[in-house]
């Protein structure tokens, strides 16, 4: 089955700076949702409002045993990023971050 999703969105998700920082720590794997709500100072429940779309389409994956830990699918979200069709919109979309930085 063919997931359809906005990748204007998924990029929008991607490059959020309390997002970006979330992904950024499932780059070495699982986390559970209390250790990223800790490192980006926010509640559980608004890591998981960030992230549910990113969620819904299977770019981060939820797993609840007990406690609620996400994972990055890596390869779906580097393919995002990569697609030719979304190149100029993702060094757009990185151009605006900077210009709000500096």
């Amino acid at each position: 089955m063919n997931d359809t999703f906005d990748r204007e969105k998924v990029v929008d998700c991607m490059f959020d700076p309390v997002t970006s920082s979330i992904l950024a720590e499932l780059e070495d794997g699982e986390k559970t949702c209390s250790f990223l709500a800790e490192k980006a100072s926010i509640p559980e429940s608004e890591v998981l409002e960030r992230m549910s779309y990113l969620i819904e389409h299977k770019f981060i994956e939820k797993k609840t045993d007990g406690e609620t830990i996400l994972s990055a699918n890596s390869e779906k979200l580097t393919s995002i990023v990569e697609s030719s069709e979304n190149f100029d919109q993702t060094i757009s979309s990185l151009e605006k971050m900077d210009s709000y930085l500096n």
